[in-house]
């Protein structure tokens, strides 16, 4: 199996309202690239967010005792330790440089998401509200257009337990089954797999970021020939139960 990964390029800046369905069908013939059938569109957090006008200006924030509490011992801007937990449903863990939350979506992550790279100053970026519905919709648009069947996937940065470094993992998804599932086939010595289940739809977001990058202007990858399932499963599907998590 040969997979290409295509960092879609000359993608301009995304305003808040801008229909990124038509945007990414545009740009796709700025690059002379046609989009197929079973094509995977992976596209950063930041872009959908930032068309769906999850913007805040940090001016209109006012940060209550705790906020300010927290942003003393961070050395941080209380207006954005106050967004932070505002967007979370659980602080989970509080050290000297970061604020580990659960969010309202279910993801356990830095600052709830919140982030105010790659955008003006005094603004910060939120996560989408409904990742999966963001997906779908722009799944649906290409579809209609172009009459082809594609998987969308969105993306964040995360940090992981026990590693340095962040990898991009998925936030939202449509059309692509997230999980391989190896459970109860025998490997080429005839030992049954006991536990064994591929991220696929995580593999193929940090494949994409090594396209894309967080300083190329190259919001949007496309993945190309990687033979999938189809599915609409909700992105909560990949999220541990608090009850077999070892790290909470």
């Amino acid at each position: 199996m040969r997979i290409e990964v295509i960092g879609l390029e000359k993608f301009p800046e995304i305003k808040s309202g801008d229909k990124l369905s038509k945007i990414i069908i545009e740009t796709c013939k700025k690059n002379s690239i046609q989009l197929r059938n079973n094509d995977i569109i992976v596209i950063s957090q930041k872009i959908i967010s930032k068309s769906e006008n999850q913007i805040i200006n940090i001016s209109t924030i006012k940060p209550t005792s705790y906020a300010k509490k927290i942003a003393l011992r961070l050395k941080k801007d209380p207006r954005v330790i106050e967004v932070i937990l505002s967007e979370s449903e659980e602080v989970i863990r509080i050290s000297d440089s970061v604020i580990i939350t659960k969010t309202k979506h279910g993801f356990i992550c830095a600052n709830s998401g919140v982030d105010n790279s790659n955008i003006s100053e005094g603004l910060i970026l939120l996560l989408p509200k409904d990742p999966d519905k963001s997906a779908l919709e722009i799944r649906n648009e290409i579809k209609k257009e172009l009459t082809i069947d594609i998987a969308v996937i969105i993306t964040d940065s995360f940090g992981r337990p026990w590693r340095n470094g962040q990898v991009d993992i998925a936030i939202g998804t449509s059309g692509i089954e997230m999980i391989k599932d190896y459970r109860g086939l025998e490997d080429k010595y005839g030992n049954k797999l006991q536990a064994t289940e591929i991220a696929i739809i995580d593999e193929l977001s940090a494949a994409a970021e090594l396209v894309k990058g967080k300083t190329d202007q190259i919001p949007i990858a496309i993945i190309r020939n990687y033979i999938y399932k189809k599915n609409d499963k909700p992105i909560k599907q990949i999220i541990r139960d608090k009850n077999t998590d070892l790290f909470l």
